[in-house]
């Protein structure tokens, strides 16, 4: 990845898109890591593959719920307090 500083990249922003379309392109500023760019293509799987792992995870948590295999907030404190109270 090219990793440009912010004032070159933003006085060569119509080369910035252009290569942005070839691979991300990093922004520092400072010297530090600021901003990547992509083109918009790789910006959309990207989103793709966020949403398929949040589907994943929810699937997930609802197979849990439909088994039994979640517990309540105050169950689990209550669960807790008896491990901490066996302790002492």
């Amino acid at each position: 990845m090219e990793i440009l500083n912010a004032s070159d990249a933003k006085r060569e922003f119509g080369k910035l898109l252009i290569k942005a379309q070839h691979e991300p392109v990093g922004i520092n500023k400072n010297g530090k890591p600021v901003a990547v760019v992509l083109s918009a293509k790789e910006y959309a799987q990207l989103e793709a593959c966020r949403a398929e792992r949040l589907q994943t995870a929810l699937m997930a948590g609802l197979q849990e719920l439909k088994s039994g295999q979640v517990a309540d907030g105050n169950a689990v404190i209550e669960r807790l307090k008896q491990r901490a109270r066996s302790h002492y």
